[in-house]
């Protein structure tokens, strides 16, 4: 996913009221922008770290800057705007990137779908194979040596989707759980029991039902950022 212009770089000062994010810039200028994160951002929102702004031509927007991408102490690059995941998710399916996803006729995005008023990131759909439900997940929470985890704080979203994916693949649908590596430090992801005990069960429950879990991660940069390798899942 390319950017529509590449990315302007500033010095992350602080994160607060979850959504919002001070940057300085390199002549000293200090502004507020938005974060299009709901998550801890454990490790990803440090004081002081490198951090990557676009701007928007929305004359309404009260905040026009968005953060991007931030950094860490040791320089790994990370997408800290989850309304990507999903973007580049779709780009690689297309492309062909994915190769366990490849081969459907039809790709919609946020489908309604399950018994607990669900939407569905991606429904893959092909006259000659079974429908195919993709639930989408960011991992940007690494812990050490290259160890990435899902979630990074308690999900009951998440957990909700489980259920759903589980459901769907009970009726004979085919279910896959794509994680999103959005982190150039993480090359292999687990499910994070000690941060969502619930998570990493319902996890197990899923992937013994037949919920296929896939993790691939993106090449990133301030000009794109784009899911290139898969990694290797830890259950």
């Amino acid at each position: 996913m390319l950017f529509p212009a590449p990315l302007q770089s500033a010095t992350l000062l602080k994160r607060y009221k979850r959504f919002l994010v001070d940057l300085r810039d390199e002549d000293g200028n200090e502004f507020t922008v938005h974060c299009a994160n709901t998550g801890k951002m454990t490790g990803c929102a440090e004081p002081g770290v490198h951090a990557y702004y676009s701007t928007s031509d929305n004359a309404k927007r009260k905040y026009p800057h968005s953060l991007e991408l931030s950094s860490n102490a040791q320089g790994d690059l990370i997408c800290v705007n989850t309304a990507v995941a999903n973007k580049v998710a779709i780009e690689a399916i297309n492309n062909d990137v994915i190769e366990e996803l490849q081969g459907y006729e039809q790709l919609h995005s946020e489908v309604k779908y399950g018994a607990e008023n669900s939407r569905i990131d991606i429904l893959l759909r092909d006259a000659d194979k079974a429908d195919c439900y993709i639930e989408v997940k960011s991992v940007t929470l690494l812990e050490h040596s290259g160890q990435g985890y899902f979630p990074d704080a308690q999900t009951l979203r998440g957990q909700k989707h489980l259920r759903e994916l589980t459901a769907m693949r009970q009726q004979g649908k085919r279910a896959v759980l794509l994680f999103a590596v959005l982190h150039s430090g993480i090359n292999q992801v687990s499910a994070a029991a000690h941060i969502d005990p619930i998570y990493a069960d319902l996890l197990r429950q899923a992937q013994q039902a037949g919920v296929e879990v896939l993790a691939y991660k993106a090449r990133i940069s301030a000009e794109e950022v784009t899911l290139t390798q898969r990694l290797a899942f830890q259950d």
